[in-house]
């Protein structure tokens, strides 16, 4: 079949296995690194530092630690820093440096049992206000740190009964366009997304969806809330308009049926918000663009507003594994360039071409 040169192409650059189940890979920030996170046989945990030398992954330094790693991210560190934040399958959040990996700078018993999910905002020049991170765990807890604070989170919203608990599967910052502003959106094994409004410590808005949130993300983090990416167990993905909320429906939606399989993480490029790739079950890569309607807000025969879902239009796909893609990351740094991790225990880099034609 001929190839389509008019559209995005999506091309493996570079391949590494490793002897562990690789769960998160993240790029360092401003460098040509990155760091693989997961969990040995054993019962340890992995990190491994990577460079791209020579259109090569080489592993620059290999740790092992005593508990495995389920979920990392750069996003609360200054970028002179570039400390990354962890969460390990004892419930534990950890904030290492790269450099001096003999302890972490900063440690705290974050949840009861696994840590899920974690993200962090305001570090790396990305929203206003101070660096935090949120973690979501098992334990059915979403809790706000900040390290300059020692073991005790800014904020815990959790279940006011703990027989009622569900595992939180993931957790997002967004509406970080000030220093007072800012919100946090999780997705529960049962389907339920509630957004957090951390100025007013209340439930802004919540929802349900007929399976597991394996992943949310808003489309910026930095910005007043625009979009909102979900995506689960049903091989169902969501695109939420968050600018107009109705007091009764909420936010206006489109979801689209794809991948066949469970989709365990959606990921907006960084340089243009309305691009976005999902990763599937199957092993395979969809890229997307979403498409604006003309009008975004309608007027209710009651007087009201309510907002407008636009389209979303499949770029391309790609089939990059023949096992689950459990983790995917645009690098901030270079267009197109991203990271994934799968359940074949291989690490890749790849590059989707044409972007900016799109």
């Amino acid at each position: 079949m001929a190839m389509d040169m008019e559209k995005p192409q999506i091309i493996e650059l570079a391949a590494h296995s490793v002897n562990y189940t690789l769960f998160d890979a993240q790029f360092v920030p401003t460098s040509a690194r990155l760091v693989a996170l997961g969990n040995y046989a054993k019962g340890t945990g992995a990190i491994d530092i990577c460079a791209i030398e020579d259109g090569k992954l080489v592993v620059q330094k290999t740790h092992e630690k005593p508990t495995a790693f389920k979920c990392g991210t750069f996003g609360a560190s200054r970028i002179e820093d570039r400390f990354l934040a962890t969460g390990d399958f004892k419930g534990a959040l950890s904030v290492w440096d790269l450099e001096r990996m003999g302890s972490p700078v900063y440690h705290a018993k974050a949840h009861e049992a696994i840590v899920n999910c974690i993200d962090g905002c305001g570090g790396l020049g990305i929203g206003g206000g101070a660096p935090e991170m949120v973690t979501g765990g098992r334990d059915g807890c979403v809790k706000v740190w900040d390290i300059r604070q020692k073991d005790v989170p800014v904020a815990n919203m959790g279940p006011a009964d703990e027989a009622d608990a569900r595992d939180c599967w993931s957790v997002a910052f967004g509406n970080a366009y000030n220093d007072s502003e800012r919100c946090v959106v999780a997705g529960y094994d049962n389907g339920d997304i509630k957004m957090f409004d951390l100025r007013t410590m209340s439930v802004r808005w919540e929802t349900h969806l007929p399976n597991g949130v394996c992943s949310v993300q808003f489309d910026r983090k930095d910005i007043r809330m625009n979009k909102l990416l979900t995506a689960g167990l049903d091989s169902k993905m969501s695109i939420f308009d968050l600018r107009t909320q109705h007091k009764e429906h909420g936010f206006a939606s489109v979801t689209t049926i794809c991948h066949k399989s469970t989709i365990w993480c959606g990921a907006h490029l960084p340089q243009n918000r309305d691009i976005f790739m999902t990763a599937g079950g199957n092993g395979s890569l969809h890229l997307w663009k979403y498409k604006y309607p003309g009008k975004r807000v309608e007027k209710m025969e009651d007087g009201t507003e309510q907002g407008v879902a636009g389209d979303v239009i499949e770029l391309n796909r790609v089939s990059s594994s023949t096992q689950p893609i459990f983790s995917f990351e645009w690098s901030a740094d270079k267009e197109g360039l991203c990271l994934t991790t799968a359940a074949d225990q291989t690490l890749r880099v790849m590059i989707v071409t044409r972007l900016n034609k799109q």
